[in-house]
Formats: C-alpha cells, structure tokens, sequence
C-alpha cells in the first residue's frame, strides 16, 4: 500500500488519554458542574441506540471536548437532546415551564442554543446544508412553528458541530435500516420490516454516514463559518469529503474480515481486503487496527507498528467509534497495547497468550 499513513500526534493523543478516565467530566470546569442536574433526571436508565442516554450525552460531550470546542458548544453537546425531540422520546426538562433552571445552570446563551437545537427540525437543519441552501453570510433559513427562521452564522457553526458529534456517537447499522436514507428517508411498517426491526442487529458500521460527517465538516470551510469555532481533526480538517460508494466498499470489505468470510488459511488476502478498505476510508481507525495485529502476528512488527499508530492516532481524533461492537475507550486502549508491541517487537505466538496482553507502564 503507497497511501501515507497517519502518524501519532503526541498532544492529540495525550488529550484523548485525558478523557480514558471516566471521571474526567466531573473534574471538568465547563461541564462537571452540570453533571449532577443531568444525572439527577434519570439519563443513566434510559435507553439510546447503543447503550444509555447517559452514555450518549457523555460521548457526544467527548468528542467536542477532544475537538476543542468553547464552553457553550460543549454545554450543547452534553443537553442537546434534555428538551426531547423529534426523534427521542426523552424529556428530560420541561421547555415550558423549566428553561430558566436550565439558564441557570449552564448561562442563557447555551440554554437557548440547547433549547432550538430540541425545538427545530434536525432533518430539515441537514436537508438545507446538503441542498446547498447555506447563505454566502453564512445564515441559513429553516422553517420553525409553521414560519420561515434564520439560523445565524454562529448557530449554524454550532449546530453543525453537534450534529457530526452525535452521529459518530450513536450510528451503525441498526439505523441505517430503519432510517436509510436519513435525512430524506421514508418511514417504513415494523411489523413487514420485522428483521430489520430486531435491536441491536449486527452492529456493522454505517454504510453512509460518516459520508455525511465528512459533508459537514466541509461546510465549516465555508468563509463565513471557518473562523467560528475549532475545526474538527477529522477528514483533514473537514478539507476532504467521501464518496458514499467509498464508504459502502470500505465498510462491506472490513465487515468481511471481522465475520471471517476471507480465506482463513491465507492472512495475505485478508491483509489485501484492508488496505482496499483503508484505501476507500482512511477517516476511521479500526481497519488500521485489525492491519496491525494481522502484520505482528505474521513478525512483521515495522508495518505492525506503522498500522497501529495510524489507528491510534485515527481514533484519538474521534472520540467515538467507528465499529460500535466495542466503545471507543476500548478501541483506544487495544489500540495501545498494539502500538507499545510493536515497539517492543513483541506478540504472542500461541492463541491463549493473546488473552495476556496489556499495555505496560513506560519508565
């Protein structure tokens, strides 16, 4: 493979390992103050997509904390959904009559970006980008309670920061059979879709979201926007956007590595199915990943070592995972563990070793 690979940024890295430990948000300034008024309404019992709603405000909170994002958009991302919304069914506050609790608690600038980020179409906010629809200054125009509404400039920023924050967290495959398409798709009858209905299916990554994730960063270029807020570390920067075929590939080939449907007996070939994918998407971390351990297993610890550290790396700028059949702390500490033996030059030569492996302390 000619492709250069990602290479490890010390200060990324060391920013992501920050946010390993679970007690990092009550230790944060910003948002640990905040935590105890969440948790209080009974988010750590709710279902959400892939785990809780806790899980998800917490994980979309990350991300914009791994990507540098000021005070009123990290407060965003941690209640983005308390009002509820079209497509949650969690209440958490009552916009009517509880806005100033909440105005109290994290300042009114965010209350409200929190509040018409709930109270808007999110479907519509994205089929406007997506139809070209954002103004030369940057505003873009939604329909809010049956009337015509601009979103500034600096709402739209925000807005689309959370956005690519909250897909990452949440999307796999179970969503994009019940919302293919997303966000012009058509409700289809669970009970005829049954199959597709079953929570949580495979698990497969998404076939076409984190396209969108690449769409959406690409707007942030856009002159009225670029100087709003930090610029995501993802799709360089938000400068390259994917193809939706790319991704479909390059998620259908890792997919056959991980339900072993390439010839067992020959690494080689399974080593040629990800690179094709990495090829196709090199924005996510885990086909490096699974590269890695395939090349160590085989001695080859340099291509071992230079895979690992381009998923760990990869995911450091993510926050979330890719492959949501494991959390992105997971991926991130096997990653690690991949990263230090090949330094080490060092891998198990029999499958029960393989359960031993562990990062070790550096002196």
């Amino acid at each position: 493979m000619t492709t250069s690979l990602p290479t490890l940024d010390q200060t990324q890295l060391s920013r992501a390992i920050s946010l390993l430990d679970e007690e990092w948000l009550q230790h944060d300034p910003d948002l640990g103050p905040v935590m105890p008024l969440v948790l209080g309404r009974g988010v750590g019992q709710d279902w959400h997509k892939a785990g809780t709603f806790r899980h998800h405000l917490i994980g979309v909170a990350r991300t914009l904390t791994l990507w540098q994002q000021p005070k009123h958009v990290r407060q965003l991302g941690l209640l983005h959904s308390v009002y509820g919304n079209a497509h949650v069914d969690l209440m958490k506050f009552d916009p009517k009559s509880e806005r100033g609790r909440l105005q109290e608690a994290v300042g009114e600038d965010a209350e409200r970006l929190i509040h018409l980020f709930c109270v808007m179409s999110r479907i519509e906010f994205l089929g406007e980008l997506f139809k070209g629809n954002l103004k030369n200054d940057g505003s873009l125009i939604i329909t809010l309670q049956g009337a015509p509404f601009e979103l500034s400039a600096r709402d739209v920023a925000a807005f689309i920061v959370v956005s690519m924050a909250d897909i990452c967290e949440q999307w796999y495959s179970w969503q994009d059979d019940i919302y293919m398409g997303y966000p012009d798709y058509k409700a289809q009858p669970a009970q005829q879709h049954w199959a597709a209905a079953l929570w949580p299916g495979p698990m497969r990554p998404t076939t076409y979201r984190w396209g969108q994730i690449s769409r959406l960063g690409h707007f942030l270029q856009h002159p009225a926007l670029k100087n709003q807020l930090p610029q995501p570390p993802v799709f360089d920067h938000g400068r390259q956007v994917m193809a939706p075929g790319d991704e479909a590939a390059a998620a259908a080939l890792y997919w056959s590595v991980m339900q072993q449907s390439q010839p067992l007996m020959s690494s080689a070939a399974t080593a040629a199915v990800l690179e094709q994918a990495i090829k196709l998407n090199p924005w996510v971390a885990e086909p490096y990943m699974v590269l890695s351990q395939l090349h160590m297993t085989e001695r080859n610890f340099d291509l071992g070592r230079q895979y690992a550290e381009a998923g760990v790396q990869t995911a450091a700028c993510w926050g979330n995972s890719w492959d949501k059949r494991i959390g992105w702390d997971g991926w991130m500490s096997w990653g690690r563990v991949l990263l230090q033996s090949a330094q080490k030059r060092q891998w198990p030569e029999t499958l029960n070793k393989l359960n031993n492996v562990a990062l070790t302390p550096e002196h």
